[in-house]
């Protein structure tokens, strides 16, 4: 199984080949098999690889200084192909050709980047390009030249990153050619790296979260039949002890004893025994304490309210919440930062049966508020619901519940685009700015208090689904009613979970959307904490 039995970490090796090279190994299973890591400050034209690949910006590549270096032992052959190809460095064309023998690389490759600064997604798609490039043409060795204005240490962790997620596929059930691992076994970064040990650190973050991401990825692109509510606790209790992470399983029993009226209710139409799965890492001396609550629903069939056949075949990715905040609390572990972090999962199936609960029943959670029920389909902030108050219970100075919770998000936002709301500024400021390092498009969503009139019930506390209109946000307000006080950020990535096809370095099928920002925000916690 890709990833999930796979207890190595990735380490930093000084290579001792070049004044700056560095390494960082990422070993992740069998079924995706990711590349070794180095950044060199050498000459790439020496580069004694199988593909080199050189970035180039709109408009200017025949000019570029690198591109000339290059073509002058191919007699011209690049230029020739630039225009054969009309190659103007559009984001994502490429053009490439064999040198024969006339470069140490065998063949090169420019990939265009289009107009314009680079931003953090747009490096880690760069880095994703070269690396399924290089996939493509089988080369076992690669190089790609950062681009100059890309220098920063920063930026070479994206490219990093983006090249480790860019060979990620999920080949679990394929046979034959097609579940051959990619062949890419080295990718050297061309960069000005002055600080060794900064660089290091850079790469080291890179592979970290490249595996976080690629373990949420293999959780969501199990098929449902196979990742059961139990399956997918046994699996994280694997993780757990292989990175010294605390966990507890509650089963049915056990969350009946603390109150969790809805989250059960959602549970009981299922033959499938639901799991609540608590992760904590604990370091001694840890200043601050954030919660990370994750949707679970291992399938959605919407209960009585049922969807239609197009409407449930994607929800063996409805757990893809679960996924992102279970993967990134154990890359905390291994990367040991100063920081408690605490990952809640109440997981289930949503099935209908003669025990599934009902339109106009009556629920009443672990905080003690009663639900009416008027549609089995929003069943996902039932859960959370009960997991949030749980999350509470363990006094945190921060909440966050990722989750797909809504297709109104979808139509707000679009399939790239996570909405975000929070009761919270400066909490929601942190959210939005790891998001944008991570490169991860998430957009601020308002909660006008005018819609909590449409949860409102006459025969219970509220109502679980408001109207048609706005139904993003009376998500949001419904989830806000668990919260109090406490700072709390609600993320709805229904749309970017799950990707309907590959682009750059997101791979078909489950994204692994939000692993990189509860990293990058937890990253950034523990050293403010650490600073205080």
């Amino acid at each position: 199984m890709p990833f999930l039995a796979s207890a190595r970490d990735f380490v930093a090796l000084g290579m001792g080949v070049h004044a700056n090279v560095y390494e960082a190994f990422l070993s992740n299973g069998t079924d995706s098999l990711m590349p070794k890591l180095l950044v060199s400050s050498s000459d790439p034209l020496a580069a004694v690889v199988d593909l080199l690949v050189v970035t180039c910006a709109e408009r200017d590549s025949a000019e570029d200084p690198l591109v000339a270096a290059l073509d002058r032992p191919l007699a011209g052959a690049l230029r020739q192909a630039i225009a054969d190809e009309r190659f103007v460095g559009k984001s994502g064309q490429v053009v490439s050709l064999q040198t024969l023998g006339r470069l140490p690389a065998k063949r090169v490759a420019l990939l265009g980047r289009g107009q314009g600064t680079l931003s953090p997604r747009d490096l880690r798609a760069l880095g994703g390009r070269a690396s399924r490039l290089a996939r493509t043409t089988g080369a076992r060795s690669a190089a790609l030249v950062a681009p100059a204005a890309s220098a920063a240490l920063a930026d070479l962790e994206a490219l990093a990153e983006g090249a480790t997620l860019g060979l990620y596929q999920f080949a679990k059930y394929l046979k034959g050619d097609r579940a051959a691992p990619p062949a890419l076994e080295q990718l050297t970064l061309f960069a000005s790296a002055p600080d060794e040990a900064a660089t290091a650190a850079a790469l080291e973050r890179a592979a970290s979260t490249g595996r976080a991401v690629a373990r949420a990825r293999d959780l969501v692109n199990e098929p449902a039949g196979m990742l059961t509510p139990s399956r997918l606790a046994a699996i994280v209790e694997e993780w757990a002890r292989a990175a010294s992470v605390s966990i507890e399983v509650l089963d049915r029993a056990a969350c009946r004893r603390l109150g969790m009226g809805l989250y059960l209710a959602v549970a009981q139409g299922s033959a499938e025994e639901p799991r609540f799965i608590h992760l904590s890492w604990k370091p001694p001396g840890a200043r601050r304490r954030v919660v990370l609550v994750g949707k679970g629903v291992t399938f959605d069939s919407g209960g009585l309210s049922l969807k239609t056949n197009d409407g449930m075949l994607d929800m063996k990715t409805d757990m893809a919440g679960a996924a992102a905040a279970l993967a990134a609390t154990i890359a905390v572990a291994e990367e040991k930062l100063p920081i408690e972090v605490h990952a809640l999962a109440a997981c289930t199936e949503n099935m209908p049966s003669g025990s599934s609960y009902k339109l106009g029943d009556v629920l009443t959670s672990m905080a003690g508020k009663t639900v009416e029920i008027n549609n089995t389909d929003a069943e996902g902030r039932l859960t959370l619901a009960d997991a949030l108050t749980f999350g509470l219970r363990l006094t945190p100075d921060a909440i966050i519940d990722i989750a797909t919770l809504t297709g109104a998000c979808v139509v707000a936002l679009g399939p790239h685009v996570a909405g975000v709301m929070s009761n919270d500024e400066a909490l929601a400021g942190e959210w939005l700015t790891a998001a944008a390092s991570a490169g991860e498009d998430m957009w601020r969503l308002p909660l006008p208090a005018r819609l909590i009139e449409q949860l409102k019930s006459e025969i219970a506390d509220m109502r679980n689904t408001g109207e048609r209109w706005g139904g993003a946000l009376t998500a949001g307000l419904f989830l806000k009613e668990f919260v109090g006080e406490t700072p709390w950020v609600h993320v709805d990535i229904a749309g970017p979970s799950s990707a309907d096809k590959e682009h750059a370095h997101v791979a078909k099928g489950g994204t692994g959307f939000a692993v990189g920002t509860v990293l990058a925000f937890l990253r950034r916690a523990a050293f403010a904490a650490a600073q205080s």
